[in-house]
This record gives structure tokens, sequence and C-alpha cells, in this order.
């Protein structure tokens, strides 16, 4: 029997594959290529920002602080600013934000918590298939349907019940109910950051153990409760995260908000009335600009960089204090 064993011991240290050792070349190409494709990214980064602060330099030199603070847009006169289209870029995007983050967690929340089985994945696809129309659809859309619906049924009506009224009689009067401007702009937003947010919101909730939720129920919390105290605290870095992504999309937004804001070069207090963007106002003027003019839209990319750059920062800082929260 102990013969029999040893035999079949050294069948099988005979048969046994020789491990190969570690290939350093292998080993070194892949390091090199891993710091190749981050460096990449890195050098375009800079060579992005280095070629529009080129061409913004020009505009910054000739105007200096005041870039920042006119209303002024003047081809004739070549008198340049940038308030209009950075208080329009904001604006549109925290409306979007408004509008959007609420209907993506109520999303994710229903589709994770209340959703039937047979009806979850064709609501999801539903939903997930609104990131892959493109932008310039919806800008169509919002143009050719929203518009004229939202000026006849919201836009009329309400002027007509605020006119005259403090504060409110400022904010939602219509001096010409279009149907374009701020608040349409925004709500076209909303629609497209919808499926980031909800996508990645729905996958997070997806992921917190199932013993924390029925724990909380056994204990005799009701839906809203688990939400509130145990999914959303868990959750709470990665939809930080969805609504900024959320946000850079509706900040960088360039085909359907020129469609929808009504790309006019006038501040107003009614976000009812048109105004413009910083990418509507490139996309306009960027094929014909020529001069000084093209230095100030190159500026005014500039610009949009630096607001995406602090979009990024408080997203951090807000992760990090929910981190340590």
């Amino acid at each position: 029997m102990s013969a029999l064993t040893e035999t079949i011991a050294l069948d099988r240290s005979r048969t046994r594959t020789v491990r190969k050792a570690p290939s350093r070349s292998l080993d070194t190409l892949f390091r090199t290529f891993s710091y190749g494709a981050a460096l990449l990214v890195l050098l375009v980064l800079a060579g992005i920002l280095g070629s529009i602060l080129y061409g913004g330099w020009p505009a910054f030199r000739e105007f200096g602080f005041g870039f920042l603070t006119s209303s002024a847009w003047n081809v004739g006169t070549e008198q340049y600013g940038a308030l209009v289209a950075v208080i329009g870029t904001v604006a549109s995007a925290f409306l979007a934000l408004l509008i959007g983050v609420p209907v993506s967690l109520g999303i994710a929340v229903f589709l994770t918590q209340l959703c039937p089985g047979w009806a979850r994945k064709p609501v999801a696809m539903t939903i997930e298939l609104l990131a892959a129309v493109p932008s310039i659809i919806y800008g169509m859309w919002g143009l050719f349907v929203f518009a004229p619906l939202f000026a006849r049924f919201i836009e009329i009506p309400v002027s007509n019940v605020v006119e005259g009224l403090p504060i409110v009689g400022t904010l939602l009067y219509a001096r010409v109910p279009s149907g374009v401007g701020v608040l349409t702009a925004g709500i076209i937003l909303a629609i497209m950051i919808v499926p980031f947010i909800a996508s990645i919101a729905r996958d997070m909730l997806d992921q917190i153990p199932t013993v924390l939720r029925e724990s909380a129920y056994g204990i005799g919390c009701t839906t809203w409760e688990v939400v509130r105290h145990v999914l959303v605290p868990q959750a709470a870095v990665s939809i930080i995260g969805a609504i900024m992504l959320g946000l850079g999309r509706a900040l960088g937004e360039t085909m359907a908000v020129t469609f929808v804001v009504g790309n006019a070069n006038r501040l107003s207090a009614s976000i009812f009335d048109p105004s413009s963007t910083i990418a509507s106002r490139i996309a306009n003027e960027f094929n014909e600009a020529d001069g000084l003019q093209l230095n100030a839209l190159m500026a005014l990319g500039c610009i949009l960089f630096v607001i995406t750059f602090v979009v990024l920062i408080i997203a951090r800082l807000l992760t990090r204090r929910v981190k340590a929260a």
C-alpha cells in the first residue's frame, strides 16, 4: 500500500507544471504603460487649459477684472463682458439640480424599495435610455414642443397672477412669454441629468447590505425612516458624487441649452426671461468670431473651466465632510 502511494505521488510530481519565473520585462512594460496613460491625461488637460488661457489672455489684459463684472457684449464697439453668461450658466445649472435631484432620488428609492420585481428592469432601462438621447434632440423638442406649451400653460397664467406683486412678481413675471428662458433651460437640463444621478444612486442603494434594511424594518421603522436614516446616510458619499456629476453635465451642456435659453445678452431677475450661458454663447459666435471677440470667447472658456474646477473642489470637500461625520 505504501509503495502504491509513493508511486502515485511520484507520478503527480512529474506531471505537475513547473511555474515559470515572472517576466521582469513584461512588468516593466506594464508599469510604463500605466504611468504613460496617467501622464497623457495630465498633459492633455494642461494643453487644453494652456491653449484657452493663451487665447483668452488678450481679453483679460484688455478688460481686466471688469471682464467678469461687465454685462456688455457689443461686437461693433468691441466691448465684452462675461457677467450675463456666467449668471445664466450658474442659474440654469442650479435650477436643473433643484428639479432633477429630488426626481432622481425618488426614482432610485422607488426602484430599490417600492417597485415590483417584474417592473424593476423595464423601468430602470427606460430611465437609462434617456441618457442615450442626443442633446440636440432635447433642444429641438424643447424649442418646438415644450416651449410653446410652457408659454401657454405656465408663463402666461403665472405672469397674470403675480404681476405687480413684490419679489414674486419680479421672479416669475415674463415680459415676453415666448416659452424660452432660463427656467426652460433648467427644466431641459434637469431631464438630461436625471438618468445619470438616478442610475448611480440606484446602484449605490442596491449595494447596501440587506441586513441593515431588514433590521430597521424589524424594529418597526417605516419605509421613509429606513430611507432617511439607513439608506441615505450609507450612500451619501456616492449620492453627492452623482449630483456633482450631473452638475458638471449641466454646466457644460451646449446644444440643448442653445435652443431653449433664448440667447439674449440681458440681465433679468425673472427666471422666465431669456438669457445666455457660456456654452451657448461660444456655440453661437465662435464660428464667425475674430480678433478680440475670439479672445473674449476663449476667456469665457477659461471661466467655465474655473467654475467646473471649483465644483470639483466643493464635491471633494463635501465627500470628505460626509466621510468624517
